[in-house]
């Protein structure tokens, strides 16, 4: 589907979305739990429905209901086809919880998810006697538990999902575990791992983020589980006030352990004006300076970033760009590529992307089926001197689904044209 935005000056309140993370993580604990879940403010952008789609397959009852999902844990599997759609943290955190089966079970994606690699999934596996075979370390993925205790040796440099998978699996084993991670990126999504476990009653012990001890025959008991909003969607309306108007974003905790809540810092860091409450943060327009920001352990920040940098004067340094190789696009190419033809000039230099801030021209761009990209390039374009057309806005479904209705809400000019 192709959307176009006119420039428009924004104003109003709106709610970020449900954090689809949190949801994700939730509907695994639920899965693994004996009795019945209640997940209050579920996201339903489609990374969290393969996740409910999964959960069902391996036995679990699961019911939508407004604002609740209701999951009911079983350990009785009625599918072993697990369609993870493009959902990267789906594939690595379903993968240790579906090895805990006995049976042969097959995990596949669609789209960018075929071209993510998966072999940190069977080396972390084998190290814990699950039998696993890919097709050439991409998906489709075959894997034979059950999953054995003991200790395993992984690498956590290019992302920290698969870590997720195995501290909500290994604590239902008979035997305790031992993992020791090198390189840890992206830190605040374990603490969100912790806090979930935690309120499962789940019991994990780490030094530091270089070991996590995991005692085994625990058991996950059912609860009431509330859903934050989300800061990685919550970020582009924020940018979104401090590049076109006064746009008040409602939800957000700033006691968050989501890591792109430090969006905060970039604005602040940026001159824009805020003003933040227990519930609700206010941003507004004002004259932007060129900042220097590392985002090594926010990689989903880059796009609101470059968006930020654009509308500032001077030159912004982000660090962390090499982490963007390995998601829905090669982010740092997309983001190179899409901004130049705004009149935005964007440079990679080994770990950082260097945006000059300048006039936001009106264009033609593409998606590149990445959601992240297509609501940096919506946002971008509320500034712009002319409208942006965006090819394949389609993709933002995969997190933020009401993304475009929101930017709506507050004053945003978004129409659209289906193609198909």
């Amino acid at each position: 589907m192709e959307r176009t935005v006119v420039p428009s000056q924004v104003k109003g309140s709106v709610k970020a979305p449900a954090s689809k993370s949190m949801t994700q993580r939730a509907i695994a604990a639920a899965l693994l739990a004996e009795g019945k879940t209640t997940i209050i403010n579920p996201s339903a952008c489609d990374d969290s429905l393969a996740a409910m789609r999964i959960a069902a397959a391996l036995g679990a009852e699961v019911h939508s209901k407004t604002n609740e999902l209701i999951i009911k844990g079983s350990k009785k599997i009625k599918e072993n086809k697990l369609n993870c759609g493009e959902s990267g943290l789906a594939i690595r955190m379903f993968s240790p919880i579906a090895s805990l089966y006995p049976d042969e079970i097959i995990l596949n994606g669609t789209g960018s998810l075929k071209m993510r690699p998966m072999s940190m999934i069977e080396d972390a596996l084998r190290q814990f006697g699950v039998k696993c075979e890919s097709e050439k370390g991409f998906v489709p993925f075959k894997i034979k538990g059950p999953l054995e205790g003991g200790t395993c040796v992984i690498d956590g440099s290019v992302s920290s999902q698969l870590l997720t998978g195995l501290l909500m699996a290994l604590p239902v084993i008979p035997k305790d575990s031992v993992i020791k991670v090198n390189n840890l990126r992206s830190k605040p999504y374990i603490d969100l791992t912790l806090q979930v476990l935690e309120k499962f009653g789940i019991k994990v012990t780490s030094i530091g983020y270089d070991q996590f001890n995991i005692p085994g025959n625990q058991r996950y008991k059912p609860c009431k589980f509330e859903v934050e909003s989300d800061w990685s969607g919550g970020a582009f309306l924020l940018v979104a006030g401090a590049i076109s108007g006064d746009v008040t974003v409602e939800g957000l905790r700033t006691d968050s352990r989501q890591s792109d809540k430090a969006i905060l810092t970039a604005l602040d860091k940026a001159g824009a004006r805020l003003s933040i409450t227990d519930n609700s943060i206010n941003v507004s327009k004002s004259s932007l300076k060129a900042f220097e920001f590392n985002a090594t352990e926010s990689p989903d920040l880059f796009p609101p970033l470059v968006v930020l940098a654009s509308y500032c004067k001077g030159i912004t340094g982000i660090k962390g760009a090499l982490r963007l190789i390995h998601k829905e696009s090669n982010r740092a190419a997309a983001l190179i590529e899409e901004f130049g033809k705004l009149n935005i000039k964007v440079e990679q230099s080994d770990d950082y992307l260097i945006v000059t801030g300048g006039k936001v021209s009106g264009g033609n761009v593409r998606s590149h089926g990445d959601h992240r990209i297509a609501m940096a390039l919506a946002t971008a374009g509320l500034g712009a001197s002319e409208k942006v057309i965006i090819k394949d806005s389609e993709c933002i479904a995969k997190s933020y689904p009401g993304f475009f209705d929101d930017l709506r809400l507050i004053g945003g000019n978004v129409y659209e044209l289906d193609k198909n």
